[in-house]
């Protein structure tokens, strides 16, 4: 007899995919992981195949051999409009994992492993930045979350290029004096912000590290500089401007509703930043809970799985208990 599975869970991000197959009781029956979800750089079914393997993994290491999977709960990064998550549903539905197939954006697993039920926003700020909130009755806000083409600011990779825009016209005199000067080029063992750019533009530091700043971009502000300071004040600002956004979508502006922070820079609990985000939810939306997720987003995709077969309350707290 085949192991009982009721969800296969896939929490696929730009860098890594997690896969949990759980059972009709909220077991954790196996768990996989593999690499990155990008289909705008691979294709679809390649980017598929890719999820494939992890999967495979997943259902060979459970304990027994597994029956039919009822429901697939895949939480994708690049799934950033709804077009988007409805064709990698039908890519996913032909592979033939589960009877039937619901594809979210992966900040909607951030959201789900960070609240008790399906209810609140959740902002993630990672290498970009998005947010998303939801209710049980299905309705859901979001944004496209693509970039400065859908007005968006922040995210690491974003805050790492504002701190060398303003670092680079304070060496050449074009701007205002900061110590992001010294600090950025800093980091990687250079002398000035020219030599950092050359490095970047001729590639003897590769451009994909130029995420590695905003740690670096934080940090100068702590140590009291003023244009670094500013620029962690507009990201709290970014954050509370699309959370009081999704909370006000969703009529919840005025309840107690948890905001769910999540993603590195987020996670990474800046003291200045930290404070600004609870001082300006505080006049936004007052009765808003903030609480940063530690669960893995794989979680969410799975309790999102359990809410869609209409799992019991023990079902989902028996899950959430096996990721502490």
């Amino acid at each position: 007899m085949g192991v009982n599975a009721s969800v296969l869970a896939i929490d696929a991000g730009n860098s890594k995919t997690d896969v949990a197959l759980i059972g009709a009781d909220g077991t954790v029956l196996s768990t996989a992981r593999g690499g990155g979800f990008q289909p705008p750089a691979v294709g679809i079914e390649a980017a598929v195949d890719a999820l494939g393997t992890a999967v495979g993994q997943a259902l060979a290491l459970s304990s027994g051999p597994v029956g039919p999977v009822t429901h697939v709960s895949a939480c994708l990064a690049n799934a950033d409009l709804p077009v988007e998550e409805e064709q990698l549903a039908a890519a996913l539905l032909a592979r033939g994992w589960g009877a039937t197939v619901e594809v979210r954006n992966d900040t909607f697993a951030i959201l789900r492993a960070g609240v008790d039920e399906p209810r609140g926003v959740a902002v993630v700020c990672g290498a970009g930045i998005n947010c998303v909130g939801m209710v049980p009755d299905g309705r859901t806000a979001r944004f496209p979350a693509i970039g400065r083409i859908s007005g968006d600011w922040g995210g690491g990779a974003g805050l790492a290029e504002e701190a060398m825009w303003f670092a680079a016209r304070a060496e050449d005199g074009r701007g205002e004096p900061t110590e992001l000067v010294r600090t950025l080029p800093g980091h990687f063992g250079l002398g000035s912000m020219y030599a950092l750019i050359e490095a970047l533009h001729l590639g003897r530091v590769e451009f994909e590290r130029r995420h590695e700043l905003a740690p670096v971009l934080f940090a100068t502000a702590a140590a009291g500089d003023a244009v670094a300071g500013a620029l962690v004040d507009r990201l709290a600002e970014e954050v509370v401007a699309m959370a009081s956004v999704a909370l006000g979508r969703l009529g919840l502006l005025d309840e107690p509703a948890p905001v769910v922070l999540g993603g590195s820079v987020l996670a990474a609990r800046h003291p200045r930043l930290d404070t600004r985000i609870t001082e300006l939810l505080a006049a936004r939306a007052p009765k808003a809970v903030v609480r940063v997720v530690t669960q893995p987003p794989v979680l969410g995709a799975a309790l999102l799985g359990l809410d869609h077969t209409g799992a019991a309350a023990p079902v989902h707290e028996r899950l959430r208990a096996q990721y502490g």
